[in-house]
């Protein structure tokens, strides 16, 4: 009896540590701030029900705590987090519009069951501006809020960008003719 017992606890253990590498976890602690995020593909994505909404203002409001363009940002990183959430673009965007931690990637949030893409002429407020192709150091989403001027050729965006960190600014992506930059608007918006 105390062998099956012991045949038990050992697999057990087995079946942890693999567990734990499958998603390049190890069982020794490790430095806060070297956390291992696994990034989320569209295969991998959270599913969003018809119940899970989200109004385009709190989608602001949410990208703001994130104190852009202040003393107070948030640093970027591919492998760190920040309330649970990558602290890259996606991991921000995801955060803005409250979907699963750590967050999908730039491909997840374009995916079908996330968003639907749509003109770049037809973007409000939380909607996402998205280049999907590449690799994840070329890959890169923005959050719309407000056109910059009438002629609509460039429009306010909050962004978790490489080397600065969270940021609101003008940008004209997706707006010039072969741009990888697309429109999508989130399905959960309300």
């Amino acid at each position: 009896m105390r062998t099956q017992h012991l045949a038990i606890r050992v697999g057990a253990l087995a079946l942890s540590g693999a567990a734990l590498a499958v998603y390049g976890l190890s069982a020794t602690p490790s430095s806060p701030l070297a956390t291992t995020v696994p990034v989320r593909t569209a295969s991998q994505e959270t599913p969003i029900t018809p119940l899970a909404t989200i109004s385009r203002s709190q989608v602001l409001a949410n990208a703001r705590t994130w104190h852009p363009h202040t003393a107070m940002l948030v640093p970027y990183s591919q492998a760190r987090t920040h309330d649970g959430y990558r602290t890259d673009c996606s991991g921000y965007a995801s955060m803005a519009l409250e979907l699963g931690r750590p967050g999908l990637n730039t491909v997840g949030l374009a995916g079908p069951s996330v968003s639907t893409r749509i003109a770049m002429s037809q973007l409000q407020p939380g909607d996402l501006v998205i280049d999907a192709t590449g690799t994840a150091d070329t890959r890169h989403v923005v959050i719309f809020e407000k056109w910059a001027n009438t002629a609509h050729t460039s429009y306010w965006e909050y962004e978790q960008r490489g080397g600065y960190g969270t940021d609101y600014r003008t940008r004209d992506y997706g707006l010039s003719s072969g741009s990888q930059f697309h429109a999508y608007r989130p399905r959960k918006l309300v």
